[in-house]
């Protein structure tokens, strides 16, 4: 049995590594109190280690290692992404045990998407501006991922959705079992980030399922045509780059210390109305959406870029809607309070 050209045992052994691995990352976090406590800039309510996503990296970095070992051609650039992720995920695991200067883990961000960049440029011959472009959305959709990690189930069920569309779109060779590498991982990280949680993510799994993610969405263009590919592969991650785009343009446009921790994102806002496990489902139904029209719309065409725009533009809409109620039911309870 296979998935794509992805054979059963690939899967199940990044199962099995990723579960485990989280297992005994939540166990790690409890004995060395790595624990997230409820605040007013926190979603949870309950005391919860952090970390497990040690699990999900150390099933993608087993997925790189092998595909390396067994596409000579493709091992430069492998190695390149393996080790980016590895800087990525390190700076994480750092940053969970002692926060450190968001410049720092900038710049070790900036770093790990220039790796993927380059080995891209220079080992698969795309050009440098495809480059540059992989490299920057490493750095986005690694803090885009830090941003969005903020309640029970969004952050893996998103990577896994989006990763799951990248596998069907890849079909078959080292993308697509990268991309199964990392849905097994998502999903065997999430019955135990399920709403109640009983560990979370931490930054060393966030980061890392934005790097991968970004691996995988730029090896998949440049090995098709990335002209008319790029766009419309870009669509599984338009709900969290919405959210997390627009939130951020409007605590800079407000004044507001925007690089500060904080829980105004539509996600948050709505899962104090609605709960964790509706606000995941609803953002998970919003990526099937988006991944359905990468697969099905045909590249290059007009009314597909148009179909493409509408999507985006919807879920701006979506966005304000989300953010305004939230703002009206704040002040209604203030006021109740005062």
């Amino acid at each position: 049995m296979d998935l794509g050209g992805v054979p059963a045992w690939w899967l199940a052994v990044h199962l099995a590594v990723a579960a485990a691995g989280t297992w005994l990352a939540r166990r790690y976090a409890i004995r060395r109190a790595l624990i997230d406590h409820p605040g007013e800039r926190r979603s949870h309510q309950l005391p919860t280690p952090r970390g497990g996503g040690a699990g999900i990296v150390a099933a993608l970095l087993l997925a790189l290692a092998w595909l390396a070992w067994s596409r000579p051609a493709l091992r430069p650039v492998l190695l390149a992404a393996a080790t980016g992720l590895a800087l990525v995920a390190g700076i994480g695991w750092a940053d969970d045990h002692r926060p450190l200067p968001a410049i720092v883990r900038l710049l070790v961000h900036a770093l790990a998407g220039a790796l993927l960049g380059t080995g891209l440029w220079l080992f698969l011959g795309a050009p440098a501006w495809f480059g540059v472009l992989a490299a920057l959305l490493a750095l986005v959709l690694v803090n885009v991922w830090n941003f969005m990690d903020g309640i029970d189930a969004l952050a893996a069920s998103q990577a896994g959705i989006a990763g799951a569309g990248y596998l069907l779109l890849a079909g078959h060779g080292p993308v697509a079992w990268l991309a199964a590498a990392l849905v097994a991982g998502c999903v065997a990280f999430l019955p135990f980030n399920l709403p109640r949680a009983r560990v979370f993510l931490g930054d060393i799994g966030s980061g890392a399922l934005g790097f991968a993610l970004a691996c995988v969405v730029a090896l998949s263009c440049v090995r098709t045509r990335f002209d008319e590919w790029a766009l419309l592969a870009l669509l599984p991650l338009a709900p969290f780059g919405i959210d997390a785009g627009l939130t951020l343009a409007s605590r800079i446009l407000n004044g507001e210390r925007w690089w500060e921790p904080h829980a105004t994102h539509a996600y948050q806002r709505w899962a104090r109305r609605a709960g964790h496990g509706t606000v995941a489902l609803a953002y998970a139904a919003w990526t099937l959406a988006g991944v359905a029209l990468m697969l099905w719309l045909p590249a290059g065409s007009g009314w597909s870029l148009a179909a493409a725009a509408g999507f985006v533009l919807c879920g701006a809409g979506a966005w304000w809607m989300a953010r305004t109620k939230g703002n009206k039911q704040g002040n209604q309870g203030r006021e109740g309070n005062g």
